[in-house]
């Protein structure tokens, strides 16, 4: 593969997708800012054809999800380490051999266009030869690359290794951190009849009565999209609203709502909801899907700590949290998120479930969720809450109500999905998010 002179760099079929993948990758670990909101705050300047902003996302994507076996296999060939001052030759170099182990792309254009991306900014350009070199062996190196990185952990910071190793043992921190690696299955919920429309779909039933799609798609061409007739949530997602048991006529709010599958859900049920969240673009979003599938919610745009309200029958309180639970489906959150963030999203959890007890009536229930895998965001906020409002009690859940998996439920009675859960022999179809659900009643 001869060393790539730069020309017309706007005119090179490919390049401008490997520069939204690069500056993604660079963007999100230097600022830790979610994949997700910085493509779609960064996309629109680099005028992309939905093909190649496609393949941007998926560099950055698999980038992510295997950013330890990467920089692994990088630093392992650079015997002075990553050159200093640069400029953009790490999250190139990145993206490049994201392609060249773990995409359909062929090597001599993944090199190529990298090469050419390094000769675009001066602080890059003087280690194009190094950056050359280097692709080219991990390319001839491949598959003892891939055949050496048998750690599972190797692509899960070690922040994350340990709380997982503390929490759940091993072997299964082990299952969670290997289960990343897989692309994640794509899960729809349905108003009703799952059964008939899992045969229309040609998807899988699963035991909760969510319905898994056996192909990848897209998913506004499907029958029955613009009928309104289902929405995307994954499978764990859709279970704290099947243990809430929403009844027709019922007054139930749903706080830190958006983007609105669990609204959805409850809306779908017969029941009077109110969607309460703070963001009023992710409000417009939730507002659009209630649209689409014409459901209708009470909308406030409100800080779910300071709201208040007459109590309600029922309340829910899918809180922010460090989102652990869902790095397969965005494999970012494991190198943006940190001890101090979780810390940080456990003293607002904490607010958030006062607000929220202070919303349920004498004899309703509470169900606090969160899509986290960490202990702090989940088990030991409900034990310091139990402890501190004797009027609350647990409602344990029982494995009838969630499709008979009992895996999924914990020595308390409560809800806890791990990624590695769900099993089947495909393993795209295998798994579900990891989440936390508890069941309380007010006395």
């Amino acid at each position: 593969m001869p060393e790539t002179e730069p020309k017309t760099g706007e005119d090179v079929p490919g390049l401008p997708a490997r520069r939204l993948a690069a500056t993604l990758i660079d963007e999100v670990l230097k600022a830790r800012l979610a994949l997700d909101e910085t493509y779609e705050r960064l996309s629109p300047a680099f005028g992309l054809d939905a093909a190649d902003a496609a393949l941007a996302r998926a560099i950055a994507i698999t980038a992510f999800r295997r950013l330890g076996t990467i920089q692994h296999a990088i630093n392992a060939r650079l015997e002075r380490g990553s050159p200093r001052n640069s400029g953009p030759f790490e999250p190139i170099l990145v993206a490049a051999a994201a392609q060249i182990l773990f995409l359909d792309v062929p090597d001599h254009a993944a090199v190529d266009l990298a090469i050419r991306h390094l000769h675009e900014d001066a602080r890059s350009s003087r280690y194009v030869s190094l950056g050359n070199a280097l692709l080219r062996r991990l390319a001839r190196e491949r598959d003892a690359i891939l055949s050496e990185a048998v750690d599972p952990f190797i692509d899960t910071p070690e922040w994350l290794a340990e709380s997982w190793r503390a929490t759940y043992g091993e072997a299964t921190a082990a299952a969670i951190a290997a289960s990343h690696r897989d692309e994640p299955p794509l899960d729809i919920s349905v108003k009703d009849d799952a059964s008939g429309w899992a045969e229309k779909l040609d998807g899988l039933l699963l035991p909760t009565g969510s319905i898994r799609l056996r192909e990848r798609q897209g998913i506004t061409g499907l029958p029955g999209f613009d009928e309104g007739t289902w929405w995307v949530q994954d499978a764990a997602a859709a279970l704290p609203v099947r243990l809430l048991a929403p009844k027709a006529g019922e007054r139930i709010v749903d706080l830190c709502a958006a983007p609105g599958g669990k609204t959805a859900q409850i809306a779908a049920l017969g029941a009077n909801v109110t969607a309460v969240d703070r963001s009023g673009p992710r409000l417009r979003r939730l507002r659009a899907n209630l649209e689409r599938l014409g459901l209708s919610a009470e909308i406030v745009a409100k800080d779910a700590t300071t709201w208040q309200a007459e109590p309600f029958d029922a309340v829910l309180l899918d809180a922010p949290c460090s989102a652990t639970g869902t790095i397969r489906r965005h494999p970012d959150v494991a190198w943006t998120k940190t001890t101090e963030d979780r810390d940080k999203l456990a003293a607002l959890q904490a607010r958030l479930l006062e607000a929220a007890a202070r919303l349920v009536r004498p004899g309703g229930r509470l169900v606090y969720c969160t899509c986290s895998l960490e202990p702090q965001e989940g088990e030991e906020q409900i034990e310091i809450f139990l402890a501190e409002h004797p009027d609350f009690a647990r409602a344990p859940i029982t494995p009838e109500e969630i499709g008979g998996l009992s895996e999924a439920i914990d020595r308390n009675g409560d809800l806890r999905t791990l990624p590695h859960q769900l099993k089947h022999e495909t393993p795209r179809l295998s798994g579900w998010t990891g989440f936390y659900a508890s069941r309380l009643i007010r006395l």
